[in-house]
């Protein structure tokens, strides 16, 4: 078992090894947006 003095602590940012980039909000606005459009499409058609 591994002795508690020797636990290694790491921040999020290098557990994640790097910086996330913050395209997640418009990617899903986007998508989100088509979807409606596509949709829209295929009722009123």
């Amino acid at each position: 078992m591994a002795d508690p003095e020797e636990q290694t602590h790491l921040t999020g940012e290098q557990a994640r090894s790097g910086a996330t980039p913050h395209m997640t909000r418009y990617i899903l606005g986007i998508s989100l947006a088509l979807v409606i459009v596509i949709f829209a499409f295929l009722l009123y058609r």
